[in-house]
């Protein structure tokens, strides 16, 4: 029987700029470990997220469409316009905020690019909900930890 549990993820081909689209849109989840620990959602560590997000965007590496930061776990809509691959970009974005605030991540993060304007208005609404859904904010635009 097949191993039951987190399996690696194939990110290594994932994109490679020049047959890469810079309108691509992809949603991205990064996990925390352990996982129900507010490593996340505090004002001092959105503003590092913030920051980096920024820089990032100013490099061409990323651009950021919506990013939320939930107490374990960030999703974000993210494009990679740059000559990085995507698993660079992410892996530095990750490696930043460790070094800078202490979060422990889990290795990977989860991928599903978007494919027309119907999935990425999904995908922005369920981000968007997520604080709702548990709990932590009445409305989605009460949560502060979103861009």
């Amino acid at each position: 029987m097949e191993d039951i549990g987190r399996k690696h993820l194939p990110h290594a081909g994932l994109p490679v700029n020049p047959t890469h689209s810079e309108g691509e849109v992809y949603f991205i989840t990064i996990c925390c470990i352990p996982r129900n620990i507010n490593q996340l959602a505090t004002s001092e560590v959105w503003q590092a997220i913030a920051e980096t997000l920024a820089v990032r965007e100013g490099q061409g590496d990323l651009t950021c469409r919506l990013a939320l930061a939930m107490p374990d776990h960030l999703h974000g809509l993210f494009g990679f316009p740059g000559s990085k691959p995507m698993t660079k970009v992410i892996s530095d974005f990750k490696s930043w905020l460790a070094k800078q605030c202490g979060i422990q991540w889990q290795r990977d993060f989860f991928d599903h690019r978007l494919r027309n304007l119907e999935s990425a208005t999904e995908k922005a609404r369920y981000i968007r909900m997520n604080p709702v859904r548990a709990g932590l904010a009445a409305n989605p635009q009460d949560w502060p930890y979103q861009r």
